[in-house]
């Protein structure tokens, strides 16, 4: 790496690039693997932060893939990172394997509005952002994935529908539920958010993936735009 690269430290950052900041407003879905990797990390080394080594072993290993597969032993020699975060990154990586295994039987089976809605609403019911998401289902209609693919005012122009409909393509997901949250409490959909499932429902029938619903959540209360017959 350069020095240029190893020149900021995360305090020297903007608090809304700092990764554990933005997890904390965001959640960990928007935040990059890099950024996921130094929260682990926790801290770096003289000018080195957190993020940067987080970059380089990324870099080194080729991607989480190859850093997954990276011995105890070759971790820990790194410079900056030593046994203690070498073992946090084995356990994070440990555990991930672990929940993916867990088995198709854990997988939220949705056939109905109430479940998608028992899914999403703990979760998003009381954001003070809008969060707008899928649920990737297979075709037994359990969750393969839940991704949230904006945060901010829903808007017909907040994505093209093709990165909209990625996270699901690359799950090779039979179906998708669409969800959104109300911060108003007020879980009516509006005319955009009609507007918007009309869109996406037409451009996931041309990608091969159904859109079965879109469920608009607020605090404990929910809306079926499809059950309401709205498109």
């Amino acid at each position: 790496m350069s020095e240029l690269l190893y020149s900021v430290t995360i305090k020297e950052l903007p608090a809304d690039e700092r990764p554990r900041e933005r997890l904390e407003q965001y959640g960990p879905d928007p935040l990059s693997t890099a950024e996921l990797v130094a929260i682990l990390l926790n801290s770096g080394y003289r000018n080195v932060s957190a993020l940067q080594l987080a970059l380089h072993l990324l870099q080194k290993y080729s991607g989480l893939v190859g850093l997954a597969r990276a011995e105890l032993d070759a971790l820990k020699a790194e410079k900056g990172v030593g046994l203690a975060k070498a073992a946090r990154l084995a356990a994070a990586i440990e555990l991930g394997r672990r929940l993916a295994s867990s088995g198709i039987q854990d997988r939220p089976l949705v056939t109905s509005p109430e479940q998608a809605a028992d899914v999403v609403m703990q979760r998003y019911g009381d954001r003070e952002r809008e969060h707008f998401g899928l649920l990737a289902l297979d075709t037994k209609n359990r969750v393969i994935k839940e991704v949230v693919v904006s945060i901010g005012t829903l808007n017909g122009s907040m994505a093209h529908p093709r990165e909209i409909f990625r996270p699901a393509i690359l799950a090779n997901a039979a179906a998708v539920i669409l969800f959104h949250n109300h911060p108003s409490g007020d879980p009516t959909p509006s005319q955009n958010d009609i507007s918007v499932t009309r869109r996406l429902m037409e451009a996931g029938r041309m990608m091969g993936v159904e859109v079965l619903d879109h469920v608009v959540v607020a605090r404990n209360r929910f809306v079926s735009i499809k059950r309401q017959k709205l498109v």
